[in-house]
């Protein structure tokens, strides 16, 4: 008995069974399972909306928007408004540093020309009295008179690029940089000029007394409690060739040369044919003793804290 042939088409070729035409059919029209769409009708997700459907419930949800709409405008405009305020309350009190600062300069000069004026009636005082008997170089020594004659001016300033906060300190851990000028490297370096025999000495026209301190608060060198900013002059009165000769050579012109070299400080040295160092503010001369020590003593002792002539 011959076998029988599947049907084919007039080219030939075997055709399909009809099953798996019906089998990709039912998957096409029935893409989802009916027991994945049992449950979805069960939980209500098919043909519901997330949506509120009472209008209370519609409501109590536009109210919940509209609260938290005006939340987030009133936070903005907060925010807006405080940043000028905030800005000008920076600015006034930035403005009133300066008004007391200049307030406090005013009244400084004031007690320097009123300090003028009692040591003007002091001396016709004394004139009209037969002499003053040296009260005047006396005034001059110790830092209550201005002095005027020959010296040195000594200007010494950070080293450059000190102000971005890049350098590191090797020597503290304070608040001063490398490259910074120290209190204690002022206080040698007027020390230094003491031992070279400097008369008077002055610092960004303070002048050095006996009870003079050089010290730091903060960032700042303060002279007898007065912040000073560099660059640092020091003027120092005597013999003007011997007292820069002797100063850069002993220890307070060895020390600068090793602040230069180590950490970048800037200064420059240079004889001065005539200086005019102003009084002392806030000090008085209450007592003073004979001198009784040798002429070829040093003009004054030397203090870490402190720099004395």
């Amino acid at each position: 008995m011959p076998a029988t042939r599947p049907p084919s088409d007039r080219d030939g070729r075997f055709r399909r069974p009809d099953a798996s035409m019906s089998l990709l059919t039912n998957v096409m029209d029935h893409s989802l399972d009916e027991g994945y769409a049992e449950a979805a009708r069960a939980r209500g997700a098919v043909g519901s909306s997330r949506m509120p459907g009472s209008t209370k419930g519609r409501l109590v949800l536009a109210l919940g928007l509209a609260l938290v709409t005006g939340v987030v405008t009133v936070s903005a405009v907060n925010a807006n408004e405080a940043a000028p305020t905030l800005a000008k309350e920076r600015d006034a009190l930035a403005q009133r540093v300066t008004d007391e600062t200049a307030a406090a300069d005013k009244l400084q000069r004031q007690v320097e020309s009123l300090r003028t004026q009692v040591d003007q009636a002091q001396q016709r005082a004394l004139r009209s009295a037969g002499g003053d008997g040296g009260l005047a170089d006396l005034a001059g020594a110790v830092g209550t008179g201005a002095l005027h004659g020959p010296g040195v001016k000594l200007v010494v300033d950070d080293a450059a690029g000190t102000d971005d906060g890049s350098a590191v300190n090797p020597r503290t851990s304070d608040g001063f940089s490398g490259g910074r000028l120290h209190d204690r490297d002022l206080q040698l370096i007027v020390n230094g000029l003491w031992q070279a025999r400097a008369e008077a000495v002055s610092i960004n026209g303070q002048r050095l007394t006996a009870l003079s301190a050089i010290r730091a608060a903060g960032d700042a060198i303060l002279v007898d409690n007065r912040p000073l900013v560099p660059p640092y002059t020091v003027l120092a009165i005597g013999d003007s060739k011997q007292l820069s000769s002797d100063f850069q050579s002993g220890a307070g012109g060895q020390y600068l040369r090793i602040l230069q070299t180590s950490y970048g400080i800037r200064y420059t040295v240079a004889a001065q044919h005539s200086l005019d160092l102003p009084a002392a503010v806030g000090f008085t001369l209450r007592l003073a003793q004979p001198d009784t020590a040798s002429p070829s003593a040093s003009p004054g002792p030397s203090s870490t804290g402190a720099s004395t002539p």
